[in-house]
């Protein structure tokens, strides 16, 4: 169902799925070629809006909040990786977006992964920008400071739009999210990835080292690693321009 649009989108649409009322900010022409964007940790649509605006001239891009998180209510205890993934393979189903180019920033790119592991009917080619939780610094403190290292280098309008979207979620639901993810075996997933994947780091991003992106990438039996100089963490907001070309790179290889 698609109503008033959240700001600076076309539409927001509310689906019946994952035992939820799921919300997607889209914007896009219909029938365009599908991309579905996968929000990190804490996060939201809110923060793909740059990337969307970029997109949405040849492209339908839609941002679902997964259930806890933006306008999307999720249930008391936080969702670990496999209830995240579980609810964005319902929600594709639900709304027909099966096979859509799938986005992910930070966190979300545990997410997909696991859904293309679980249900690759549903998955089309991956872009996993900036995949956090790397084989160091594999403790709550030790992430912490890698994205508190990032602040400066983000766009100062990005704090903004995550104080909102964090007092939203609460800091409950973050720091229990945060173990569960800390907790995902995503090194041991990546071979059984079947999609063709990028990896997008950005070259001032203190959250993923060069060395672990380049270990997801050769993991991935079909993946490959792409560099943007001077990009940090989240491109979607900071570097969309750079992240859209990408994106529409992936979706023609396809």
């Amino acid at each position: 169902m698609l109503t008033a649009p959240t700001r600076g989108w076309e539409h927001a649409e509310f689906t019946a799925a994952a035992g939820t009322r799921v919300h997607a900010a889209v914007s896009g022409p219909p029938g365009a070629p599908e991309v579905v964007c996968v929000h990190g940790l804490g996060c939201s649509h809110r923060y793909f809006l740059p990337l969307a605006k970029e997109l949405a001239t040849t492209m339908r891009v839609s941002a679902p909040d997964l259930p806890g998180f933006g306008r999307t209510p999720g249930p008391a205890a936080a969702l670990d990786v496999r209830g995240l993934s579980g609810a964005l393979a319902d929600w594709l189903r639900a709304t027909g977006r099966g096979g859509a180019l799938l986005v992910a920033n930070s966190a979300g790119c545990q997410i997909v992964v696991d859904l293309a592991v679980h249900g690759p009917e549903l998955v089309g080619p991956i872009v996993l920008n900036g995949p956090s939780m790397g084989s160091r610094a594999r403790s709550v403190l030790g992430q912490a400071g890698r994205l508190l290292a990032d602040v400066p280098r983000e766009r100062p309008a990005l704090l903004l739009v995550l104080a909102r979207d964090y007092l939203c979620c609460g800091p409950r639901r973050i720091l229990r999210t945060s173990r569960h993810l800390l907790g995902d075996p995503v090194g041991r997933k990546l071979p059984h990835v079947r999609a063709r994947a990028v990896v997008v780091r950005g070259s001032r991003d203190p959250v993923v080292p060069r060395g672990w992106a380049e270990e997801v990438a050769a993991r991935l039996p079909d993946g490959r690693l792409t560099e943007v100089p001077g990009a940090p963490h989240a491109m979607n907001f900071s570097a969309p321009g750079p992240l859209a070309e990408i994106v529409r790179s992936a979706r023609s290889r396809s």
